[in-house]
């Protein structure tokens, strides 16, 4: 049997068993296990705690190919050989490796900058609820559209085989650097990122390009989000979905943040996780008793009355205890429901009424009018344009006032000069 690279190739010229050894584990491992695996190691043989160093690296190496699928395939078939002969050799070191892995904080590593993986951007989207919703619970959907990693080529961006070459324009650094001349003696640098290699420091030729992603390493995919809006969420209040954003090369995957924006109810008003309404009632409820119901948010109907001979002021709050907002991640608690009362007035009485009510409510109070050193008036209905006319009324008067008083002034200072 012929491998890949040429030359006959059998069982015993290929060596797929040794990073499987290093790591102690099958050659059928999970990823899951080989993870575990490579943790317990690498906190043991790291030489921040007295590890062996080269032992380290080993295993380091060993874990940065068995956790990649591609790069496990052609060791599983070639060896150490076959990674060598496809450019699939060692792309970062054991202690990248190990802060990437761990997060930079381990062995008091957070004192200094850490140099764990970047993290791609979130996608912060805001979701438009109602009371209702955030009183009973809601999951919506999302439509996201989002980039990931090109499966063809595992995000390399190159056909199977082939590998990316180093940016000519700025040489591998990923920045370019100009020089301007501001003056005699001074001159500016400025660095930008490389435009031909967008700051990779790598580009790869059209040829050797993945026919999936054409080199861009990631594809544009549509995902369907669900999205889970608890009983008594807030406005304001963020869900985030993690790694379901963008993903891209070297970066771990972004959030999708979901910020909570309640639509205005057009009889409830929330405070916290209480409940407000106001509600009109008839001037004879008031006086004599009111029975009515309101509508809740859960499609109940609550009946109101009030108790014998109790009589509801203009204004006045009422509160029923447990009908307000479910407590959030503790909906079996909830507020209280709070009721402001607005009386509405009969707009006229007749005479005959008016003397009924003062028969029922007594006789108004006397007014005595003993000394003529008085003045009646007449009261008419407000109206806010009254307002707005009297305003102006004022400010022309004192426009008027000012330009008399610079006259005055403006005569005053000639008599002196004369």
């Amino acid at each position: 049997m012929f491998g890949r690279f040429g030359g006959k190739r059998t069982n015993d010229e290929v060596n797929n068993k040794k990073y499987y050894e290093l790591l102690g584990v099958p050659t059928n491992a999970s990823k899951d296990e080989i993870k575990k695996a490579y943790r317990k190691l690498a906190v043991k043989l790291h030489p921040d705690k007295g590890g062996d160093e080269e032992k380290f690296k080993e295993v380091t190496r060993a874990f940065e190919v068995l956790s990649d699928d591609e790069k496990r395939r052609v060791y599983d078939e070639y060896g150490e050989e076959g990674l060598s002969q496809q450019g699939l050799g060692a792309s970062m070191n054991a202690e990248d490796i190990f802060e990437a892995f761990f997060g930079g904080g381990l062995f008091g590593r957070s004192k200094g900058k850490s140099r764990g993986p970047r993290k791609a951007e979130d996608v912060v989207h805001t979701l438009k609820v109602t009371l209702k919703d955030l009183y009973l619970g809601k999951t919506a959907k999302l439509a996201l559209n989002r980039h990931r990693i090109c499966s063809d080529c595992s995000g390399k961006g190159t056909k199977s085989g082939a590998q990316a070459v180093t940016c000519p324009v700025c040489s591998g650094r990923g920045v370019r650097v100009q020089i301007r001349q501001m003056g005699p003696g001074m001159i500016q640098q400025i660095q930008t990122t490389c435009s031909e290699c967008s700051g990779t420091g790598e580009t790869i030729r059209d040829s050797d390009k993945c026919s999936k992603c054409h080199g861009k390493k990631v594809v544009s995919e549509k995902k369907i989000l669900e999205v889970y809006v608890e009983p008594g969420m807030e406005s304001g209040q963020k869900i985030v979905i993690s790694g379901e954003a963008d993903e891209a090369p070297g970066c771990l995957p972004g959030d999708v943040i979901i910020v909570v924006e309640e639509k205005p109810h057009e009889v409830f008003r929330r405070q916290g996780i209480h409940l407000f309404l106001k509600k009109e009632i008839h001037l004879v409820e008031a006086l004599c008793g009111m029975t009515t119901f309101i509508d809740h948010l859960d499609g109940r109907r609550l009946l109101l009355k009030t108790e014998p001979g109790e009589i509801i002021q203009p204004g006045m709050l009422k509160s029923i205890i447990g009908e307000g907002m479910p407590v959030y991640r503790n909906p079996t608690q909830k507020g209280n429901l709070i009721i402001q009362f607005h009386i509405v007035f009969p707009k006229f009485l007749s005479t005959e009424q008016q003397a009924i009510l003062e028969k029922t409510l007594g006789p108004r109070p006397e007014v005595a009018m003993e000394s003529e050193n008085f003045e009646q008036v007449h009261m008419i209905d407000f109206d806010s344009e009254q307002m707005k006319e009297t305003s102006h009324s004022s400010s022309s008067n004192n426009i008027y006032d000012e330009d008399q008083d610079n006259d005055e002034r403006t005569s005053r200072v000639q008599c002196a000069q004369q």
